[in-house]
């Protein structure tokens, strides 16, 4: 047998005001005074001098503005490293993502994309990257979705939503400043939280579970209960908590795999453009049949926290959209295997997808 050989983040510094160091990080990483540091920040900082002030720019380093509003796309990546090769002399030292997972999966995709020809979608798929990316850091300012952690970039291509999944996927140097948290909104907050949950929940309830996967992911489900569940926790306990929610949960499906929520939310994703962690909620609370103990808990947690999901987001789907959504989940087969094993094919057809989507 084979054992799979995944890299992990070979540095990650944690605490608040962290994020106060990340100029001494840099600053023996710069391999000349014409190869700039690259930041992409999420736009939501634009207009917010508490982040966007303690990043020091020297020589020619850039700090691009990125709008996080729609999941990343690779035509986003291709432009975005058209860009940086348009004003830049030398290679960059280095790509800086700082934003949630939207950010996070760009910044991973540029890093790769500056070091490989072609376009980013020829790279979508299992070990496709030849080459090294540059060198990248991830400074998440929201907990959730694990992409601080994992070996893949989720993006939208043209013909498919799937990730770059790679052996160089993952960053270089981690930075976990709770404090980066605070000013998210808390409908924002539940589902990208719950976005850690149901990763928790599909792994833990997989064919491809293992002892490394399952003692990250029991690590991360009591850490999103304490968060959602139990007592009010002291606001900063909660930010870090989920923080390290979000990483564990990263790391469960680093060895295992995701199932049912992220297979069906994929395709929502890539047909209505539903952003991935309020897509997994709007999915997830429809799978009662496969997860039951999962979404009994998930809509406890709905409850408290007062939050209303969407509704009728396929009322007004024609067949020729539900089939572009259908084909989208039936590609992502070691989902499916994790989630049901080897014969998934014969409870998971063409109607049965169809159904479930016509619910949501």
């Amino acid at each position: 047998m084979s054992y799979k050989n995944f890299p992990m983040v070979p540095r990650v510094i944690f605490g608040r005001g962290s994020f106060n160091q990340l100029n001494e990080i840099l600053a023996p990483k710069r391999l000349s005074i014409n190869a700039p540091f690259i930041y992409l920040v999420d736009d939501v900082f634009k207009n917010n001098s508490w982040l966007t002030s303690r990043i020091q720019l020297s020589y020619d380093d850039k700090l691009i503005f990125v709008s996080s509003k729609e999941e990343p796309k690779t035509s986003q990546v291709d432009a975005l490293v058209e860009e940086i090769i348009l004003l830049t002399k030398e290679r960059p030292s280095g790509v800086i993502g700082i934003g949630g997972g939207t950010l996070l999966d760009l910044a991973k995709a540029v890093s790769i994309m500056l070091t490989n020809n072609g376009e980013s979608k020829d790279y979508q798929g299992w070990d496709l990257v030849k080459n090294e990316g540059v060198y990248h850091v991830g400074i998440p300012t929201i907990s959730g979705t694990g992409a601080e952690v994992s070996r893949t970039t989720v993006l939208t291509g043209p013909d498919r939503k799937l990730g770059i999944n790679s052996d160089f996927t993952p960053f270089d140097q981690v930075i976990l400043d709770s404090e980066l948290t605070k000013d998210v909104p808390t409908d924002q907050w539940f589902y990208t939280g719950m976005d850690c949950y149901i990763h928790c929940v599909e792994s833990l309830t997989g064919t491809y579970l293992n002892a490394f996967s399952q003692s990250y992911g029991d690590m991360a489900l009591e850490l999103c209960k304490e968060v959602f569940l139990n007592g009010e926790l002291p606001e900063v306990e909660s930010q870090e908590k989920l923080m390290m929610a979000s990483w564990h949960g990263g790391m469960s499906i680093v060895y295992s795999q995701v199932g049912v929520a992220h297979a069906l939310s994929y395709g929502l994703s890539y047909l209505l453009g539903t952003k991935h962690g309020i897509g997994n909620c709007i999915v997830f609370d429809q799978l009662e049949e496969f997860y039951p103990e999962g979404v009994k808990l998930f809509k406890e947690m709905k409850a408290k926290h007062n939050i209303e999901l969407p509704k009728g987001i396929c009322a007004d789907l024609i067949d020729e959209q539900f089939d572009i959504m259908i084909d989208i989940s039936l590609s992502l087969e070691p989902l499916w295997e994790n989630a049901l094993g080897k014969n998934w094919e014969k409870t998971i057809t063409r109607e049965k997808l169809r159904e479930l989507y016509q619910k949501m």
